[in-house]
């Protein structure tokens, strides 16, 4: 199912136009409009990474989510273990 396109007017500074006319000319994009939608998609990404990022640190400062991790951490101690040492012993 492809994604379909709309035609969108935008206005950018004459010193990106020229960079991006010469990546095109240099073959790293087929098009125009290749070059702007993969910048976008590039910056798109970045900003889910950074709010992903965020999302950690606020968890890393979060003393109740830090007591849940220790709490699941001791439960699942024995268990590791048990697994770690029947792989061990399979080498």
């Amino acid at each position: 199912m492809s994604n379909p396109t709309i035609e969108a007017k935008i206005r950018l500074p004459a010193n990106l136009l020229e960079a991006t006319d010469r990546a095109v000319n240099q073959g790293k994009a087929k098009s125009r409009d290749e070059f702007i939608m993969r910048a976008i998609r590039r910056e798109l990404a970045a900003l889910k990474r950074a709010e992903i990022d965020a999302a950690l640190a606020e968890m890393a400062s979060d003393p109740e989510y830090q007591a849940e991790v220790l709490q699941m951490e001791t439960e699942f101690a024995t268990a590791s273990w048990e697994a770690f040492k029947l792989a061990e012993s399979q080498a």
